[in-house]
């Protein structure tokens, strides 16, 4: 029987939730998943103790955030981005589809070494410039951009926040990780390209400008970059000790930002102006919500759905991960995941479960544009040159790639054993 209280909760989390999604008076995502948070403090529906606990849990993705945005702004303002858009535009030689295929492997490395949020927020805006240049089309190359930040955002436990939110923090070691995803990222980003490949063939026929001005890297820049290869080093070698990425993550993104500023003598307060700070209070609220949700009993069905689904396994993070795949889509990533999280810690399925969980939590948002929080960051990004994308048009390019690429990754973990 649904109580009143219980009741009241799943209105407020649903209203909340589209509010995140549609963005009613173009108000920032934040407002509406913190505002849904509040009222159901004010209302007396989440415990205040249960609020600040459920901020707490993210600590880490936090941490993970503020060190890869500090890192992506000291990079984006020396012109490391820019410079290596107009490297890969380049290299294109005057070919559309030369350069399409340059700007996804950069995007791959880019969300492999920096996470996704890296690929949304700065790449982006840097391959449109360097599109621009080339008179190309865009929105090609800045779907290249969005879909390649989720499909590729399981090669490394660093690729995506959403890997610490279900992991809890407490990641694989990089052996098992390889072990477990090296063929099942192959085969997201081989499908997804395959599939975005052919739904936009017609804009990526043709040649594009072969002359495109490259300004040389800028000290800064080079630092930048150096600061990049190291964090990455430093995370690789951290994952391997299983030690929690997010207070090292941020550690190395002031370090950058500092010796950065020192070296070129500028103000770090320009990178810290443009990093997207209301990507922490959007976090800090959906936690809260998820909190709310729990209290409804939600997921200790879900738990209980997977202990009992996990007496098959393979069956079990097959449709898993195909489930949390599409609810990602309703209700965004990171929400989905900690709910995943949650009962996860309180089912303890084989880890075959929770690696095609792993999955549909980082690869199912290339449905639609509110799957992912670096999908929303990616549809600001694009906004602001002047570019949008609406929820109908993401979907036509997303029901054609993503479902293929899900059931290629899952295959592949399958096959892994």
């Amino acid at each position: 029987m649904v109580t009143v209280a219980t009741g009241g909760i799943w209105v407020i989390c649903a209203m909340a939730t589209a509010g995140v999604v549609a963005r009613p008076f173009r108000w920032p995502e934040a407002v509406w998943a913190l505002g849904g948070a509040i009222l159901l403090l004010l209302l007396g529906l989440l415990p205040f103790d249960s609020a600040m606990s459920a901020v707490g849990r993210g600590t880490d993705v936090y941490l993970f955030l503020i060190g890869m945005m500090l890192l992506s702004e000291v990079a984006r303002e020396h012109g490391l981005f820019d410079w290596v858009a107009a490297t890969a535009a380049l290299h294109a030689r005057g070919s559309s589809p030369r350069l399409f295929a340059l700007v996804y492997a950069t995007g791959i490395v880019t969300t492999t070494f920096l996470s996704n949020d890296a690929t949304a927020v700065v790449l982006t805006p840097a391959v449109y410039a360097a599109v621009r240049r080339a008179k190309a089309e865009p929105l090609p190359l800045l779907f290249a951009c969005a879909l390649i930040a989720n499909a590729a955002s399981f090669v490394l436990p660093i690729s995506n926040p959403a890997n610490l939110v279900l992991y809890g923090g407490h990641m694989p070691p990089l052996g098992q990780w390889f072990a477990s995803f090296a063929l099942p990222s192959a085969a997201a980003i081989g499908v997804t390209f395959v599939g975005l490949r052919w739904v936009e063939r017609h804009r990526i026929a043709g040649s594009c400008a072969s002359h495109v001005e490259r300004e040389p890297l800028s000290r800064g820049g080079r630092i930048a970059l150096a600061g990049l290869v190291a964090t990455a080093a430093l995370l690789l070698g951290v994952s391997a000790a299983d030690i929690e990425l997010g207070l090292p993550t941020a550690l190395a993104g002031i370090a950058t930002m500092m010796l950065v500023s020192a070296l070129t003598r500028t103000s770090p307060l320009t990178a810290i102006r443009s990093v997207s700070w209301s990507v922490l209070p959007l976090v800090a609220g959906l936690f809260m919500l998820v909190a709310a949700l729990e209290q409804t009993g939600v997921v200790t069905r879900i738990a209980d759905a997977l202990s009992a689904a996990s007496r098959d396994p393979e069956w079990a993070s097959a449709v898993a991960g195909s489930v949390l795949a599409i609810a990602s889509n309703a209700v965004n990533n990171l929400p989905a995941g900690l709910v995943a999280s949650l009962a996860v810690t309180q089912a303890h399925p084989p880890q075959l479960v929770v690696d095609g969980l792993l999955i549909g939590v980082d690869l199912g948002p290339n449905l639609s544009i509110t799957g992912s929080l670096a999908t929303i960051l990616w549809l600001q990004a694009i906004r602001r040159e002047g570019e949008d994308v609406g929820f109908w048009d993401f979907l036509k390019v997303g029901a054609v790639t993503m479902p293929p690429a899900l059931i290629a990754a899952l295959g592949a973990r399958l096959l892994v054993g």
